[in-house]
């Protein structure tokens, strides 16, 4: 996904939409299409991005980015009560993760040449299992280190110009 889309689906997603999209960024709504659809030059800010993803309550705008540069966003888990067995848990279920994709793999490769669609179910298959490391990884440290290296935007009370 592009940053454009990006920026129409997380509008698409605010309740009230162009209305209380263009409100929240203090702009009117037409000065907010021109900058969602690129019009006259114009292009929305990173810092209006980003409120329109909290205002959203989405991560589109993160991920287009991500992809934009060549990764994957992965969204950190709210930490709440986790404990040790809950992370042994997350192991386990990232073993059984990866012996689905050395299967997938043995199977595409049986005949000696990965398909394009064989390709991409695998290529899938492996981002998803490469986001449920990271979330691994990411409750690991947040529970077991003093500090981490996130940062999290504060959170909006999703009311406009507040």
């Amino acid at each position: 996904m592009d940053v454009r889309s990006a920026v129409l689906k997380m509008i698409a997603a605010i309740s009230g939409k162009w209305v209380v999209a263009a409100a929240h960024l203090g702009m009117t709504e037409n000065s907010l299409k021109n900058r969602a659809y690129e019009t006259k030059g114009q292009s929305l800010a990173t810092d209006d991005a980003l409120a329109l993803q909290q205002l959203s309550g989405t991560t589109f705008f993160a991920e287009a980015i991500a992809a934009a540069s060549g990764g994957t966003f992965v969204k950190l888990p709210d930490i709440g009560a986790i404990e040790n067995d809950s992370i042994q848990q997350l192991f386990n279920q990232n073993y059984a993760e990866i012996g689905r994709l050395f299967e997938s793999f043995t199977a595409a490769a049986a005949d000696g040449e990965i398909d394009d669609h064989e390709r991409a179910q695998i290529s899938a298959h492996g981002q998803t299992l490469h986001r449920k490391i990271e979330m691994l990884m990411a409750l690991m440290f947040s529970v077991y280190c003093h500090r981490t290296q996130a940062v999290k935007l504060a959170q909006s009370s999703g009311v406009a110009n507040d």
